[in-house]
């Protein structure tokens, strides 16, 4: 008896490889000039309440914590809409959860906290940051609002801002993916996600051997879907794409101020 096994990728994006070096040549320069790079991404939504996790923890014998026998959304608290920054260069992550939608303001709303929290105090000298993340989700690199958000971002960190996005089906190498997401997973597995306060502190804890730390904390705005991006809003971005892929790299700058 054997389980599926997934292994088919399907057809691949003719730039795969090129995109991917460049990706690799960006951050190796990064890096080597002592400026930020993160990996950002939106972990799977996760009900809030005494439902199922999958995964065993040690409990006394004969006595399993008990959960709902359905996972009804209507018994659950509400949802978990996890969005992590994971800097590559010093193995720590901040994860800002969300309790009503997955949007581009929400994600840029997540790297403005790792910012406040971890970046502007680990890079003061910063000239630049290197944000490596998917091209579909939230920040996809074909929505506006993921654009305009970095743009006022930018403009209120004042420091350019490069986005390379990972080609279309790529995101299993994410770096986010396998250096911070799957180690969460591992530490809360068995565990019921009772409530917010146990979602932050389970993520808090998440610790390896190489080190990574995590911070985490609960985002309780608004975030609305819907919202529509103006071509005068466009207009007024300072974005210059890259020559290289430019759908998927490009940098924007900050806006003089009056």
């Amino acid at each position: 008896m054997q389980a599926n096994r997934k292994a088919k990728e399907g057809p691949q994006h003719a730039n795969r490889d090129a995109q991917f070096r460049y990706i690799h040549r960006q951050v190796k320069a990064r890096l080597r000039a002592g400026d930020p790079v993160i990996s950002v991404d939106a972990k799977k939504k996760e009900l809030v309440g005494a439902f199922k996790n999958a995964g065993r923890t040690w409990r006394p014998k004969g006595k399993p914590k008990e959960v709902n026998t359905k996972d009804f959304p209507s018994l659950a608290q509400g949802k978990a809409l996890s969005y992590g920054v994971y800097d590559s260069g010093q193995n720590r992550a901040v994860v800002n959860v969300g309790v009503t939608h997955d949007t581009a303001e929400f994600a840029v709303e997540s790297i403005r906290r790792w910012w406040k929290l971890d970046g502007r105090k680990t890079y003061p000298a910063a000239r630049r940051l290197l944000i490596c993340a998917d091209a579909g989700g939230s920040n996809g690199n074909r929505l506006r609002a993921w654009k305009l958000n970095l743009q006022r971002l930018a403009d209120q960190i004042a420091i350019p801002i490069t986005v390379c996005h990972y080609p279309p089906g790529t995101s299993k190498w994410n770096k986010i993916e396998h250096r911070l997401f799957s180690f969460i997973s591992l530490n809360w597995r068995g565990q019921p996600l009772i409530n917010y306060e146990t979602v932050i502190n389970l993520i808090g804890s998440t610790k390896t051997r190489t080190g990574l730390t995590v911070k985490a904390l609960l985002d309780t705005n608004d975030y609305q879907t819907g919202i529509q991006v103006s071509a005068e809003e466009l207009e007024g971005m300072r974005l210059h794409q890259h020559t290289v892929h430019p759908t998927w790299n490009y940098t924007i700058s900050p806006r003089e101020t009056k």
